[in-house]
């Protein structure tokens, strides 16, 4: 399997060489050279092997078809380690909650750290961990982070062996749970980056830094953002173990609802899909920054100025500059990078937009995205009727999830709403509308009274460099 950018740069890597370098020589994101194709009958290989191995086989099957480069029993014990009860506290790794109707909830956010983003981060520390290993190199991971992907991040990372982690974020921009999670790790190898400015601000420097090839070559810098193919492929997994629990039949379909900010979580979805899972629709749910919602009602990618990023409940949505979105752009113009260079690299860099030809825009229905924005006062009434009606209490992001999902609903079509955090990561937000302290696990008790240890720089990249190469 050889991997190429989306900026049409003529290389050609393997998977272990895209591992530990983010971005594509031009400034492009790493895809296959085409996506394997799973038909029925490799469909109901699947489910066997879901139903009878669990998650972690299903994992590693699904990642070897991507993965040629790992010996077969390596990338298998590296998955067993990521993904088992001990981590997650369920063997089934991501259990589906039925609401109502078709309408259920996957749990994605049972890791340590209580979100989504432990899904990926347990095995990418596994694979940075044994390709260091394997090359005697050493890593040091340059990330940004609205909220969750830094705790995911640090918890996966902290103690590897080989590997520093430098991580972004906005300062007091994150729930005060979140920044506790990240802030009060002690452990040599975690540098906290507080950048006072939002976090497209801390994804534009990661960027910037990224593409200074000469800098990042000598200090060997990696990303664990969803930048990272490693990363996005890890969470298409999911989308199967999904579909295989909310269904009995290979001939079903399945809908997937997903709060979105960055793009990296429901891409998944869109590589599942064209793989050859039945989704009928990948339902894109964003909160007030709806950047994305826009573009697929009106083919207009249009990034929002500093000032005009809103600061809301979902704090983890506030993007405006969705940096995994051009993966799904390529494929939507059919692979054509200089296109996509174009798009990406001149017109939103330059211009801070692009618009879609009305032929491009009309293909958006071939690949089954559609859309909707949830608000601060639609997040807290959904919160009230969902704990209400079923007693289950949802997080903030979740809600403008299941919110946007019962927009699309299609009759004997399962809609699974993908739960991205616990309700204790947004506790402020859940008292707010229940007048309930949501629970949290007993090691997570106190967490912000835990001493903190961070680095607060303005948005300069400049001084991130220097202080990569003061710690490095």
């Amino acid at each position: 399997m050889r991997y190429l950018s989306t900026r049409g740069h003529p290389g050609r890597k393997r998977f272990s060489e895209i591992l530990l370098e983010g971005l594509a020589p031009d400034g492009g994101l790493y895809l296959p050279e085409q996506y394997p194709q799973i038909d029925r009958a490799g469909l109901a290989d699947l489910r066997a092997v879901w139903r009878e191995q669990g998650y972690a086989e299903l994992a590693f099957r699904l990642l070897s078809l991507y993965v040629d480069d790992i010996p077969a029993q390596d990338l298998r014990a590296m998955c067993g380690r990521a993904y088992n009860e001990a981590v997650f506290g369920t063997p089934a790794i991501v259990p589906l909650k039925p609401l109502e109707g078709g309408l259920q909830l996957q749990a994605l956010s049972n890791g340590p750290t209580l979100a989504f983003k432990d899904m990926a981060m347990q095995l990418l520390g596994q694979l940075f961990e044994y390709e260091l290993g394997r090359r005697s190199q050493v890593l040091n991971i340059l990330g940004a982070t609205s909220g969750d992907t830094g705790s995911a991040a640090e918890y996966a990372m902290k103690g590897k062996k080989g590997v520093k982690v430098f991580m972004l974020s906005p300062h007091n921009r994150m729930s005060p749970f979140q920044q506790a999670q990240m802030f009060s790790l002690q452990d040599a190898n975690i540098h906290n980056i507080a950048i006072e400015g939002v976090f497209d601000d801390c994804q534009d420097i990661v960027k910037a830094v990224s593409n200074d090839l000469g800098f990042k070559a000598h200090w060997h810098i990696g990303t664990v953002n969803s930048i990272n193919w490693a990363r996005l492929l890890a969470q298409v997994v999911y989308y199967f173990a999904g579909y295989f629990q909310a269904t009995q039949s290979d001939e079903e379909r399945v809908s997937f609802a997903v709060p979105s900010g960055n793009f990296g979580n429901i891409c998944a979805g869109h590589v599942a899909r064209m793989m050859g899972l039945p989704i009928a629709r990948l339902v894109c749910a964003t909160n007030e920054n709806d950047v994305l919602d826009e573009f697929f009602r009106t083919g207009t990618y249009r990034v929002r100025k500093t000032a005009e990023t809103h600061e809301t409940s979902s704090p983890s949505m506030d993007i405006s500059k969705a940096s995994n979105f051009e993966r799904f752009v390529f494929d939507l113009l059919g692979r054509d990078g200089p296109r996509t260079r174009a798009l990406f690299g001149e017109q939103v860099e330059k211009q801070g937009f692009f618009r879609l030809s009305d032929t491009e825009f009309q293909q958006i229905g071939h690949y089954g995205f559609v859309s909707g924005a949830s608000t601060h006062a639609n997040r807290l009434e959904t919160i009230r009727d969902t704990h209400r009606r079923f007693g289950v209490m949802i997080d903030t992001h979740t809600a403008d999830g299941l919110k946007v999902a019962r927009q699309w609903t299609e009759p004997g079509v399962p809609m699974l709403v993908l739960e991205t955090a616990l309700p204790a990561k947004f506790a402020q937000t859940l008292v707010e509308a229940l007048g309930l302290e949501p629970e949290r696990p007993a090691a997570l008790q106190g967490i912000e009274a835990l001493p903190k240890r961070f680095t607060v720089l303005p948005a300069d990249v400049a001084r991130v460099k220097a202080y990569i190469e003061a710690h490095a």
